[in-house]
């Protein structure tokens, strides 16, 4: 007697409830990757310093560090970039104040030099010397470093941009003024970021089971056993 009618019929069964299977899984991959399932606790502590609750992680809040950049730094490109301030300021020795005071020996010199200028009073209240981390600072973004300054200036926003300006006005009148020593390269670091609070950590890419295994090698392994069985005589 022939058995492949039965035979026949074994395999259709086998092929749908394959696709069944495969169906299934599917929808079970998909959910999980909508929703994937995030560890109680992070796979490595980061430790962080508290911040206000709500704070966003935005990366670096202040200018690159470029005190490595300043002995090598492109002159011709810093004096270059000098002429987009020159309808305000003064390079000159001895050359006269404008909309903004003269810049000429400005690296090292303190703020507030001039005295026949009239700086803002949030400048005057900064004080100190313009050494290098602060004219980077300032020259990123002068309202972030000196909120209530009367500089109108968006700001230079590349590091080698900022770097060759400064070195550039170091050759102005400013040479005395020592570059920057290997303790100080190694000691520039970024200002720190911030963490949003409470923020998930993803320690994996969601389609984990909870000992860590890959959920689709799980599925897939059992789906041939099924199929195994299925098909064998």
């Amino acid at each position: 007697m022939s058995h492949k009618p039965n035979m026949n019929l074994n395999t259709i069964f086998a092929a749908i409830l394959i696709a069944g299977i495969v169906a299934m899984l599917a929808s079970f991959v998909s959910r999980k990757a909508v929703a994937p399932h995030y560890p109680e606790h992070e796979a490595f502590p980061i430790e962080v310093s508290e911040v206000e609750a709500g704070a966003k992680s935005a990366g670096p809040v202040g200018p690159d560090p470029i005190l490595a950049l300043i002995a090598t730094a492109d002159l011709e490109k810093g004096q270059s970039l000098s002429k987009q301030c020159a309808a305000c300021h003064d390079f000159s020795s001895g050359g006269p104040n404008r909309v903004g005071p003269n810049l000429y020996a400005i690296v090292g010199a303190n703020k507030g030099k001039h005295a026949d200028f009239a700086y803002s009073d949030a400048l005057m209240e900064k004080g100190g010397a313009w050494t290098y981390q602060d004219l980077n600072h300032f020259l990123w973004k002068p309202k972030d470093y000196i909120a209530g300054t009367k500089m109108n200036f968006i700001g230079i926003k590349k590091p080698e941009d900022r770097a060759a300006m400064i070195a550039w006005l170091r050759t102005q009148g400013s040479s005395g003024y020592a570059l920057p020593s290997e303790v100080d390269i190694a000691s520039e670091v970024p200002e720190p970021v911030t963490i949003e609070a409470g923020a998930p950590v993803d320690s994996g890419t969601g389609m984990e089971t909870e000992d860590g295994e890959s959920i689709i090698e799980e599925v897939v392994e059992e789906l041939a056993e099924e199929t195994k069985e299925i098909l064998t005589p």
